[in-house]
């Protein structure tokens, strides 16, 4: 009788033991497919950050009306270029993407400018990593997704939260990213 119960009570242990274990890598293969989303973001991210100086001297070149909006992609780009979390950095991109709009239609305002092949191969080169930064935050977001529902179902949940597993957020497009900067120029003075 002591035999029976107390091999049962190694199988219960060893199963506790293997779920815990399963949950567990489960849970780190989650986390670090959130953390490769988010290094590929990273890297479109500063390739856009190292864009913008070229852009901005080309533009200072041609538009002497505009030092608004260069003063604005500058502040942008200083505060991602200072952001520390990834919280930070969306926030930033975020900014960045909305003030590049307005270069944009800068470029749109000033025929020179639109067609100086420096800007154009510049503005092309922004255009794709805008381009391949929207893949890859659709990429990054689904893991967040899976890593998140994981997090919250049980019985991970019971392990997520006592190994401080936190829940991670999305890379959404803010308000400001769905409209067009409203520009005024100053095509006159």
């Amino acid at each position: 009788m002591f035999t029976a119960v107390f091999a049962f009570v190694i199988i219960v242990f060893v199963v506790i033991i293997a779920t815990a274990i399963s949950v567990y890598n489960g849970l780190i293969s989650l986390k670090n497919q959130v953390d490769r989303g988010w290094a590929n973001i990273d890297v479109i991210l500063k390739q856009r950050y190292d864009e913008i100086p070229q852009l901005i001297q080309i533009i200072e070149q041609y538009v002497q009306h505009e030092k608004a909006m260069i003063q604005k992609v500058a502040d942008a780009r200083a505060r991602y270029g200072s952001a520390t979390t990834t919280e930070d950095k969306i926030k930033a991109s975020q900014e960045m993407s909305f003030v590049l709009k307005g270069i944009v239609a800068i470029g749109e305002a000033y025929p020179d400018l639109k067609s100086n092949a420096n800007f154009i191969q510049i503005q092309n080169r922004l255009s794709t990593l805008e381009n391949n930064l929207a893949d890859r935050r659709e990429v990054y977001n689904e893991c967040v997704t899976n890593y998140n529902t994981r997090t919250s179902q049980f019985p991970d949940v019971i392990f997520a939260r006592m190994l401080n597993f936190q829940e991670r957020e999305f890379f959404k497009v803010t308000e400001n990213e769905k409209q067009l900067p409203n520009l005024k120029m100053n095509l006159g003075a």
